[in-house]
């Protein structure tokens, strides 16, 4: 027994090393930086300085206003995507001719980078050659040519639009498996009760995946407020940070000014941000007693 115990445990070391020398000393590591002047470029002048560089993030207009545009990145992002992603998932459930390779299609977005994704979107958003403004321009609801990555008014709504874009496919993959498991019976004996399609809906079918729906927004919602990638790709931020999120202005603080303790002043927010989120959603979705007829 006491051999077999130590066969485990050598099992296990070489993963546990990992998992600490990866994940738990970085994540340590970015919170003692957070209190500290740590600058790539001045590494001899690295100081503990308390709580400015969270006092300097919230004095900072642009960490301001990329809170507000978080706010907006992932309310408008999850409810688009999880109502387009629902509505498919309702749609791929009935059987039809080619029903396979149409989920092929659908389902292959979501292996594609959020990056390689930006790219895509920055050309169709292109204000000279990109096919949006050609196909708005031919069917006459524009008359001129709009900048949607160069104009602020447009920048922000046009990273929500293919952020959506991005994310239905997660939706409707996870949302499909749920609703494929729910039991016949229900449906037959709402049948029998009278029940029209939108009761089947709203009385069988909503609480039954409702646990799935809980996980996947939430998730959904940490991924998308973590995630710079699309905006990265489409914007890089601007124009002049309209469209910087607080996981891509943390990304420039590094990148291109090298303040390592600003960056990781802006992660322990992001922390603390998504941790009283979860515990508001959970509480509120009462995710422990989801799924109880």
């Amino acid at each position: 027994m006491k051999k077999q115990r130590l066969f485990i445990l050598s099992g296990l070391i070489p993963a546990l090393l990992l998992v600490l020398a990866f994940t738990y000393y970085p994540f340590l590591k970015g919170i003692i930086m957070a209190f500290q002047e740590y600058k790539l470029f001045d590494l001899r002048g690295v100081h503990f300085v308390g709580l400015d560089n969270f006092k300097a993030a919230f004095d900072d207009p642009k960490f301001l206003s990329a809170l507000e545009n978080s706010g907006y990145w992932v309310f408008f992002s999850l409810i688009l995507q999880f109502l387009f992603g629902f509505s498919l998932a309702l749609v791929l459930k009935k059987q039809f001719r080619g029903r396979g390779v149409y989920q092929g299609f659908v389902f292959y977005s979501w292996a594609l980078s959020g990056f390689l994704i930006g790219m895509i979107w920055k050309w169709m958003f292109n204000s000279q050659i990109g096919v949006i403004n050609d196909l708005l321009l031919q069917a006459g609801i524009i008359h001129e040519r709009i900048g949607f990555l160069s104009d602020p008014k447009w920048a922000m709504i046009s990273v929500i639009i293919a952020n959506v874009w991005y994310g239905i496919a997660f939706f409707a993959i996870m949302l499909l498996a749920a609703l494929q498991s729910v039991p016949s019976e229900l449906y037959e004996a709402a049948v029998m009760d009278g029940a029209n399609g939108f009761r089947r809906l709203w009385n069988v079918t909503l609480p039954y995946i409702l646990p799935t729906i809980i996980a996947t927004t939430l998730l959904r919602a940490i991924w998308i407020f973590n995630d710079p990638t699309i905006i990265y790709g489409l914007t890089n931020g601007g124009p002049a940070g309209s469209t910087h999120i607080l996981s891509s202005l943390m990304l420039d603080r590094i990148i291109y000014a090298g303040d390592y303790g600003a960056a990781s002043a802006i992660g322990i927010i992001m922390i603390v941000i998504l941790l009283f989120y979860t515990i508001f959603f959970l509480s509120v979705t009462k995710a422990e007693k989801a799924g109880e007829f």
